[in-house]
């Protein structure tokens, strides 16, 4: 067989492998989003759809028509920027209790026996098998006034009166980081799992104590799965509806709670598209801009 001919199977076989991928961001990501682009630029109107048509036919010719008071909506309006902003920082706070709280977990999965480790990654992994919103509904069961936990510390006289672990940030904030902590371990135990022991063995030869080591070469070396896992919990983070609808406080505004509002009580699905382009627009430019800097970086190493 000749050069060519091996280049040209290597190329059919490279779009064999790669157009499965491909077409799946096509039709399930990026098709759907055209649609919500749509639905973005029409006027909404009392109607099934309650939308208006893009384009019409008149004697042969095409009339546009796009609507860009949707966004200019947003951008005057003060509550959708104030939802913006306690959406990113409860997603911040989500993904640095994440970080704080999965790391020494991953840490100690990678470092525990094989036996071990199989049994603590299933612990972690197993609750995942049922129903987010149920398990979101059974911390209403633990948390509330007369939930399992004030249950037991007014039964052993730790407290006098049950404490108020409901509807407020701190029910919020865990269930948040109990719903998007795994997106954390998974990732960053893909990269300790990967890291050459034999690097803390030398640095414990040269005498560094167990903390500079950890501080000087785990920590380090770990980084790009830090990242991928704090991008992980942030993303869905600022979109999530489920657990400020079930947890939260009537004062929690998140914008993914604002969204379903709109869709599902304004009937405003116009309003609501362009806040959901907006959303993905200031979501994956930063994270597009990430990954770039890191794929220089890797470049430079």
């Amino acid at each position: 067989m000749r050069l060519n001919d091996y280049d040209k199977l290597n190329f059919i076989r490279r779009m064999f492998v790669l157009m499965p991928p491909y077409l799946w961001l096509i039709l399930f990501l990026f098709v759907p989003f055209l649609f919500v682009l749509k639905i973005s630029l029409a006027s909404p109107i009392i109607a099934s759809p309650p939308y208006t048509t893009l384009w019409s036919f008149d004697n042969n010719s095409v009339h546009l028509t796009l609507n860009f008071g949707n966004y200019i909506s947003i951008f005057t309006h003060g509550a959708y920027f104030l939802a913006f902003m306690e959406s990113i920082r409860i997603a911040a706070t989500t993904t640095l209790i994440c970080i704080l709280v999965g790391y020494p977990i991953t840490y100690a999965i990678v470092t525990s026996s094989p036996k071990a480790r199989n049994i603590l990654f299933m612990a972690v992994i197993l609750p995942y098998w049922t129903s987010f919103l149920l398990r979101a509904y059974s911390w209403i069961n633990i948390l509330q006034n007369n939930g399992l936990v004030n249950q037991f510390l007014l039964k052993f006289h730790i407290i006098n009166s049950p404490l108020h672990m409901i509807y407020n940030n701190f029910s919020l904030y865990l269930g948040l980081t109990y719903g998007y902590l795994p997106f954390f371990i998974l990732p960053l135990y893909a990269t300790l799992i990967k890291m050459d022991r034999t690097l803390l063995e030398a640095a414990y030869d040269l005498g560094a104590s167990p903390a500079k080591s950890f501080f000087q070469i785990t920590l380090p070396l770990s980084l790009s799965g830090v990242l991928a896992g704090a991008l992980l919990v942030f993303i869905p983070c600022v979109g999530e509806v489920v657990i400020p609808q079930v947890l939260g406080g009537i004062n929690t505004l998140m914008i993914g709670n604002v969204i379903w509002q709109q869709f599902f009580v304004a009937n405003n699905w116009c309003a609501a598209a362009a806040l959901a382009v907006i959303m993905l627009i200031l979501l994956v430019v930063p994270v597009v801009i990430l990954q770039r800097l890191q794929l220089k970086q890797e470049a430079k190493a």
